[in-house]
């Protein structure tokens, strides 16, 4: 099932078991971002905030949209109890058929039009998330679209936004993104890039922001593909751009070049607040366009796991999956870890020949967004990526330190938790991959049978055990 808007998938998650309505008055101010931090951290329901100190009655605050596999596999129409594999395997499906938007003329988000002297940000109940953090965020959980200025590409990308004042915000835009790479030629140019944000669209439209897709290639087209449908889109009040029709609230207006004003620190997801204080782009505010009642999304990003490690997690993976597989490499499975923060990739591979873990983090690393995942654990195809109990006895046992192989002077993210302050500067950091499959040149006497339940008793035996477990007395299967 498609969901037309936020509220639609609201009903679906509350249906499911998913959503948790917080009808106490709730402070903007620390207490609104502990509560989501503290459900991201226990693995709890989405939170909808009802009523927000100090703001409108009626606007409200989503907290963890997509927080956990479970409300992924919803956003996709899928059954909630869907494996991450499946998941993965679908949205590969999915992306691989784009289809186009479909342009509107009237849509929900132009329910409520501000433009000029009338644009107060603060109006909207924007959290001050973590104690520490550079100010209030209006965009946690936003969609940012940009122009390319040679050509009609429309970029949508997950850039979050620090109120500065009652009309404009810092953006978080580093150069190696596509936003960073547009806002160079504007600034290059000595022009204003037309820039919007939209706030609490359908889910897929912000899942599809994180992932990553190729230079050049519409998002929007990708969310119609995830969708099976076209992505409703309609043209912003002020600037040249397209926003999804339900949206609950629009920011439009530009990133000036060449100004700059200090924006964070903010909990990363990396898991701690290493971004700083900087001085970064700012975008200015001139029309706010939002739907009765509206919805602010927003993700208290931190310690895994949180929206951040699973919406950018499948799209990530997916876009390596397909490299690998396109390569010719037999992988014959692949995780990352959401606990890791996204700094971990796991690849499970038949062995053709000696290195193979080594040609594998090297596509990895070539890839867009593999270049963000500077630890690789590759084992044999006997070992499920998503068992965590096989990957770490794998690892302990198989992996022999001499193999593993350490690459300086790689590009890592430069909100990386363990880089010192000039490597931050210059995103600099080094990659490693562990090599935890048995050496191709052992002979077939020499690996060691693993002394598993599957592995070391006859067919029969394992059937029989298996048919009479509940008679042994055990409830579970």
């Amino acid at each position: 099932m498609s969901h037309s808007d936020l509220r639609e998938f609201i009903d679906t998650l509350e249906k499911s078991g998913d959503l948790h309505r917080i009808k106490e008055e709730v402070d903007w101010n620390l207490e609104a971002g502990a509560i989501m931090r503290r459900c991201n951290e226990k693995g709890e329901r989405a939170q909808l905030f009802e009523k927000i100190k100090g703001c409108p009655e009626g606007f409200r605050i989503l907290g963890g949209p997509v927080a956990t596999f479970r409300r992924f596999a919803l956003a996709m129409g899928m059954d909630a109890n869907s494996s991450y594999s499946e998941i993965l395997d679908e949205f590969i499906v999915r992306r691989k058929n784009p289809i186009k938007p479909m342009l509107v003329s009237d849509g929900p988000c132009k329910e409520n039009i501000y433009k000029g002297e009338d644009v107060d940000l603060f109006k909207f109940p924007a959290p001050m998330m973590h104690d520490g953090d550079g100010g209030r965020y209006i965009g946690t959980w936003n969609t940012g679209v940009c122009k390319d200025p040679d050509s009609a590409w429309i970029n949508y990308g997950v850039y979050r936004l620090m109120l500065q004042d009652k009309n404009s915000t810092g953006v978080f835009i580093l150069p190696t993104q596509h936003v960073g790479i547009i806002y160079k030629k504007y600034e290059d140019m000595n022009k204003p890039m037309e820039y919007a944000a939209f706030i609490g669209a359908e889910p897929l439209a912000h899942i599809i922001a994180t992932t990553g897709v190729p230079y050049g290639v519409s998002e929007m087209d990708i969310a119609g593909g995830l969708k099976k449908e076209p992505l409703q889109v309609i043209k912003c009040e002020t600037v040249d751009l397209l926003v999804p029709a339900t949206a609950e609230i629009v920011l439009e207006g530009e990133i000036l070049p060449h100004i700059r004003k200090s924006e964070g620190p903010f909990g990363e997801y990396a898991g701690y607040q290493v971004s700083g204080k900087m001085d970064r782009p700012l975008f200015k505010v001139n029309c706010v366009t939002h739907r009765n009642n509206p919805i602010l999304t927003a993700s208290c990003i931190g310690t895994p796991v949180d929206d951040s490690h699973i919406a950018t997690n499948i799209g990530w993976i997916s876009d390596i999956k397909i490299g690998l597989l396109n390569a010719g490499i037999p992988i014959t499975g692949i995780y990352c870890p959401p606990e890791s923060g996204l700094h971990l990739c796991i690849v499970a591979t038949k062995t053709p020949h000696p290195n193979i873990a080594t040609k594998i983090a090297g596509c990895i690393w070539a890839d867009k967004n593999g270049q963000y995942i500077p630890k690789v654990m590759v084992v044999d195809e006997d070992v499920d990526p998503t068992n965590m109990s096989q990957v770490i006895h794998a690892f302990s046992t198989k992996a022999h330190p001499k193999r593993t192989t350490i690459i300086e002077n790689a590009f890592n993210c430069p909100i990386a938790g363990y880089l010192d302050a000039e490597e931050k500067k210059i995103g600099m950091g080094s990659n490693i991959v562990f090599d935890c499959t048995w050496p191709k040149y052992w002979k077939a006497e020499d690996i060691p049978p693993r002394a598993s339940f599957v592995d070391v008793y006859p067919k029969k035996i394992q059937e029989r055990v298996l048919r009479k477990w509940k008679k042994y007395g055990f409830e579970t299967n």
